[in-house]
């Protein structure tokens, strides 16, 4: 008579299968994090490239431009507008080589939104950078910051100053939007769920704006303004949502905000007066509102109000909840 496996033998049996599906669960969990660690190191490649392209051509025109005299005529003006065009559309999808250019208008991301979608997502957009400009504010006056560096606009004429504020405003928003929400942030979404995404993508942001100075007053704006963003940009599928609430945000800083931290004097120094509770009342109430508008977009997004109509089930957004 033939006798079957002994109990210790189907034990031992047992015992290697079960440290075999262990082995195979590791090694995938293994691979799973080095495919992450290796995408996210990609994707803050790319952003930083682009971003190191647009800046740098940038200043390099306000250089060669204001060089001699700072009353010479803005060409470079004219000259940025060219190259974002150029950038723009290259990132898109344009011009050689054409096997790249399908992978590069998916990853410039400007699809189209309804006009619902614009409006909810540049209402949500320019009530949280209102606050952030009070955060801004409020910060400066609790800790001791040195203002960004925005040279002495008396030695240029007006309409140069006007000119170079556009294009500023115009140039950093293009290229970051294009650089961290499209490029890098899409990236970061096929390997993370939405939220880590976008607050990854926000990280890159904030240490993009490093060269501002290594205070946490300034990053921690910086980091929340790159929530907003890239929020906005996750919610409708598209940085033409984003992207005019940047251009707010660097018009209001530009304007309002950067020219006056100069002055600014500490609460430790002078005490808080009416500005500063002001600017907290700023900050609390315009934040409330932005988180509440928030809520309408993404309820319009699940509902699909956020995509045109027009579009294809292909381009419709992915419901957020279900990454």
């Amino acid at each position: 008579m033939v006798q079957g496996p002994g109990l210790g033998e189907l034990r031992l049996f047992c015992t290697v299968e079960s440290s075999d599906k262990r082995g195979t669960a590791l090694d995938e969990t293994s691979q799973s994090v080095g495919r992450k660690m290796v995408e996210t190191a990609w994707a803050t490649l790319l952003a930083f490239a682009i971003l190191f392209v647009g800046q740098a051509i940038w200043g390099g025109l306000l250089a060669a431009n204001f060089r001699n005299s700072p009353r010479a005529a803005p060409w470079c003006v004219p000259a940025m507008a060219v190259v974002l065009w150029a950038i723009w559309r290259y990132l898109g999808g344009s011009w050689w080589p054409r096997k790249t250019a399908q992978a590069r208008r998916r990853g410039r991301r400007a699809n189209p939104v309804s006009a619902t979608g614009l409006l909810l997502a540049f209402l949500a957009g320019a009530l949280a950078i209102t606050a952030l400009a009070g955060y801004w504010i409020v910060l400066f006056q609790l800790a001791r910051t040195p203002p960004n560096a925005m040279g002495d606009p008396s030695k240029y004429p007006l309409l140069t100053i006007a000119l170079l504020v556009v294009m500023s405003s115009l140039v950093s928003p293009i290229v970051e939007e294009v650089a961290f929400r499209g490029y890098c942030q899409q990236i970061l979404e096929r390997h993370f769920s939405g939220t880590v995404a976008v607050l990854l993508s926000s990280l890159l942001f904030m240490l993009a704006h490093a060269n501002h100075g290594w205070y946490w007053t300034k990053l921690s704006v910086y980091f929340l303004a790159g929530i907003v963003f890239g929020a906005i940009a996750r919610l409708t599928n598209s940085i033409l949502t984003s992207l005019p609430v940047h251009i707010f945000g660097d018009v209001m800083f530009f304007t309002l905000i950067w020219p006056r931290d100069g002055s600014r004097v500490l609460v430790s120094a002078g005490g808080a007066d009416h500005w500063f509770w002001a600017h907290v009342a700023q900050a609390v109430v315009f934040t409330c509102l932005a988180i509440l508008l928030f809520g309408r977009l993404a309820k319009a997004q699940a509902h699909g109000a956020v995509a045109p109509a027009t579009s294809p089930p292909s381009a419709r957004i992915a419901d957020p909840a279900q990454k």
